[in-house]
C-alpha cells in the first residue's frame, strides 16, 4: 500500500455554517463550498490548507454515524484521511493482514473520492479513513 499524504482531517460539527466561521473568518481559509453526501447522510464543507484539507461534517439525519458520533462525543475531530494510490489493493492488503475493516468495498465520498474506513479498535481508537482521488 503506498499512502501518498494526509488528505485531510474530519471535524463532526453540529453546524456548518456557525462553524464555518472560525475556519474561514478567524484562521482564513478557503471555504468551497458544502457538498452532500446523501449515501453517508452528511453535509461535509472543505477548507484546503496545503496539499491537505480540514473536511466539516454536518448530519443530515441524526441516526446517521455523524449524528451518532456528535451524541455519543460532541464536536470534535471524527476521522483523519491518508490519501491512497490505490485503495481497492490498500484494502486487500490491510484484509490480508488480518486489519478489522468497517468498508471492504470503497464506496463514494465527497469530491468524488472513493473512501473506505478502518476499524478504530485497529488504530488506537482513531477512525482511518482511506480515500483515492
Amino acid at each position: 500500500m503506498k499512502v501518498l499524504q494526509v488528505d485531510h482531517i474530519g471535524v463532526a460539527v453540529s453546524g456548518i455554517e456557525t462553524s464555518r466561521v472560525f475556519w474561514q473568518e478567524t484562521l482564513g481559509l478557503s471555504f468551497e463550498g458544502t457538498e452532500t453526501v446523501s449515501e453517508q447522510k452528511v453535509t461535509t464543507a472543505f477548507f484546503p490548507v496545503g496539499e491537505s484539507e480540514v473536511e466539516l461534517l454536518e448530519a443530515t439525519e441524526p441516526a446517521s454515524p455523524v449524528g451518532k458520533y456528535l451524541e455519543k462525543r460532541g464536536e470534535g475531530i471524527h476521522h483523519i484521511a491518508f490519501r491512497v494510490e490505490n485503495i481497492q489493493e490498500a484494502l486487500e492488503e490491510l484484509k490480508a493482514k488480518g486489519v478489522r475493516l468497517i468498508d471492504e468495498i470503497p464506496r463514494k465520498g465527497a469530491g468524488g473520492a472513493l473512501i473506505a474506513f478502518i476499524h478504530p479498535k485497529e488504530t488506537n481508537g482513531v477512525l482511518v479513513e482511506l480515500c483515492e482521488r
